[in-house]
């Protein structure tokens, strides 16, 4: 080593070693009061810290509240509408079907189909049964007995486009063409409880109507006897038919405009 570099090494230690100007007991309280303050600092530095986290966290997550203040909702300005409802149709217990024919024996008329026909009914004692009814047979001819077509009348009768006729409580009747007295329709009554039409009437609704059709029939017989009286054994009324003592032949109709013959789906064998 050089004696340069020596001396100035010896040279920095002398240097290093001189006395403090400061008495131990002034370097001690120096000491203890640094230390308070390091103490101090790093409390306040812990305490602003748990601050700065506690406020990021409420900012964060909102807090109970959010840091938001609730609205009310708006309350309604009017009451809401109603549900609508659907009504739903109920039928009846008491609701019918429609008939496909109606007969008025009080206006002596029937309809079926729109359209209105004369007809003669019942006499007052021998009336017309009422009621719903439904056709239970239909035949083209019928051959019936005098009491069945007139009342207590002797002698047979053949009765073109016969409709027969059963009511709810088992009453019978029935719908024919009556070729023996054609004023007879809409004018009197003249039957002994059946319902007479005038021929091309008859045939009509006889092609209209099969098994099963629902009748309706209304009114009553009317009061008045038919014109000239009750039929007897000595009279009857004008274009009547044959009286007790003389039943005359067996009327078998004719049917100029009828065309063929229509072959019916069943035959009522007696009223």
């Amino acid at each position: 080593m050089s004696d340069d570099l020596t001396t100035g090494l010896r040279q920095l230690a002398e240097s290093g070693q001189r006395l403090p100007t400061a008495s131990g007991s002034d370097i001690r309280r120096l000491a203890q009061s640094r230390r308070r303050r390091r103490r101090t600092a790093a409390a306040v530095a812990g305490t602003v810290a748990a601050v700065a986290v506690a406020s990021t966290l409420v900012l964060n997550l909102g807090g109970p509240d959010g840091g938001r203040t609730s609205t009310p909702a708006a309350g309604p300005t009017s009451a809401p509408p109603a549900p609508r409802q659907t009504r739903t149709a109920i039928s009846s217990p008491t609701q019918r079907a429609a008939a496909d024919v109606t007969v008025n024996l009080s206006a002596r008329y029937l309809v079926a189909g729109g359209r209105k026909v004369p007809i003669t009914s019942g006499l007052a004692k021998t009336p017309t049964p009422t009621g719903r009814m439904t056709v239970t047979s239909m035949t083209d001819v019928k051959e019936m007995g005098g009491g069945v077509v007139v009342g207590g009348a002797a002698g047979s009768y053949k009765l073109p486009w016969v409709i027969g006729l059963r009511g709810q409580d088992g009453a019978t009747t029935f719908l024919a063409a009556i070729p023996y007295d054609k004023k007879a329709p809409g004018s009197y009554d003249t039957t002994s409880g059946w319902i007479g039409l005038r021929l091309s009437d008859a045939k009509w609704l006889y092609g209209r109507l099969r098994t099963g059709a629902v009748v309706d029939v209304v009114g009553a017989t009317a009061a008045e006897p038919a014109p000239g009286g009750t039929p007897t054994s000595s009279d009857s009324a004008p274009g009547g038919p044959p009286t007790l003592s003389d039943p005359g032949p067996v009327v078998t109709p004719t049917f100029p405009d009828s065309g063929p013959v229509v072959t019916p789906s069943s035959t009522v064998s007696a009223w």
